[in-house]
């Protein structure tokens, strides 16, 4: 599966996994003086949360290091367009949190697992 991100392609495309949360909305709840019950008043949609799971291959760990720092490079609020190979699309995408999960060592370099959190602002 091939996962570009704005344009570029970050990611291995080998056991990438993308998890598409619900929509949800806000609400606030308030209690009135001498009415039983409270009043809800919908604040409409807050979009959804999508993780994206998978690994990450390198030579050396400085080309690691190059790899997370580029992709970390998305963490700074503003959003973002990711792309599948089967052609699915997840616009404004805000990237939360990006971690690594494991850490091996193979015979053709270092394969690190990795998680992403991102939030979709609007669907």
């Amino acid at each position: 599966m091939s996962i570009i991100l704005d344009g570029q392609r970050l990611f291995d495309e080998r056991n990438v996994k993308i998890e598409t949360g619900s929509l949800s909305r806000d609400s606030i709840e308030k209690a009135i003086p001498g009415l039983d019950g409270v009043l809800s008043i919908d604040l409409g949609a807050r979009g959804r949360q999508i993780k994206q799971r998978g690994a990450l291959r390198a030579k050396s760990l400085l080309e690691m290091d190059d790899r997370i720092s580029l992709i970390s490079s998305h963490m700074d609020g503003n959003t973002h367009k990711l792309v599948t190979s089967d052609g699915e699309e997840f616009d404004n995408l805000r990237m939360d949190a990006f971690k690594i999960t494991r850490k091996q060592i193979s015979g053709g370099g270092l394969c690190w697992d990795y998680e992403i959190i991102y939030k979709q602002l609007t669907v």
